[in-house]
């Protein structure tokens, strides 16, 4: 009897040791899962800022090249021996002045012997022409004597002309380039005698795509910045194509820029920032 009440007893003691185990490991599990859940509440701090509208213009970056806005090789028009000089190298020089001249003194005398049968020829026209009046001679006759004046004197003017030549006078102001030519130099109208360029203006060409043709228009404004240099220039469009080049499918524009200080050089690459349509109340979100 004694050892079944001591059975009874340590089976009771078993079974509420494991309900209490269970308990105990019920309320850890209640306080894990509570601290999880606690962790997702967690707040999270945000911060925001408000748009206002702005101004706001579109711009296209293109590459563009800077040429003179007056350019020509000087060449003399008549063949002969240089007989001076009167520029120095890379000066400048003014529209009209002389900048040098060929040998003229075979057309010098060409045209005193032209100028002598000009007034011989006109002589004998006058007198043919009292003897027509007074029917001394035919018609034919003095139309004879007219047209030998006639020839005489455009034989004459002919020869001025080429000796205006012989004179080789700046087309436009600007800058003398390297000279290629000495004194004495026999040149002929296809001698490199030096190159002008007129550099207190620029043009700049370049090209846009297609689709931003139609907002292309005269006196529109641009910038633009060369290699080498952080200094931006500003130019206006003065001329555009009137058609788009079908290989690129580009239109070609070009640009006149001041450069009274000559900073900038005709051959220079140019990058050129082309605005486009400005929206007056934009909300820009910075990133």
């Amino acid at each position: 009897m004694k050892i079944k009440y001591i059975v009874y007893t340590l089976l009771i003691l078993g079974i509420g040791g494991f309900v209490a185990y269970r308990i105990t490991q019920n309320n850890s599990e209640k306080d894990k899962n509570s601290n999880k859940g606690g962790e997702k509440k967690q707040s999270v701090g945000v911060s925001g800022i408000v748009l206002q509208p702005r101004e706001f213009a579109d711009n296209l970056s293109l590459s563009g090249s800077i040429e003179a806005n007056e350019q020509i090789d000087l060449r003399s028009e008549v063949s002969g021996i240089v007989e001076s000089i009167n520029f120095k190298e890379g000066s400048s020089v003014t529209k009209g002045q002389i900048l040098f001249k060929v040998n003229d003194m075979e057309l010098r005398a060409q045209l005193a012997q032209v100028k002598t049968a000009q007034n011989l020829s006109s002589e004998n026209e006058r007198r043919a022409k009292l003897l027509l009046q007074k029917e001394a001679i035919s018609q034919e006759e003095y139309d004879i004597a007219s047209a030998d004046f006639l020839s005489a004197k455009a034989q004459a003017q002919l020869i001025q002309a080429q000796l205006a030549k012989a004179t080789v006078r700046a087309p436009f102001s600007g800058k003398i380039g390297l000279r290629y030519i000495s004194q004495g130099t026999y040149v002929t109208p296809t001698t490199l005698i030096a190159k002008l360029v007129n550099t207190n203006q620029l043009k700049i060409t370049f090209s846009i795509p297609e689709k931003y043709a139609s907002q292309m228009k005269v006196n529109n404004t641009l910038t633009f910045t060369t290699a080498g240099s952080k200094e931006k220039y500003t130019a206006k469009i003065y001329a555009l194509e009137p058609e788009i080049e079908v290989a690129t499918r580009t239109l070609k524009l070009r640009a006149i820029a001041q450069n009274p200080e000559e900073k900038l050089f005709p051959g220079t690459f140019a990058n050129v920032t082309l605005p486009l349509e400005k929206l007056s109340d934009a909300l820009l979100v910075p990133t």
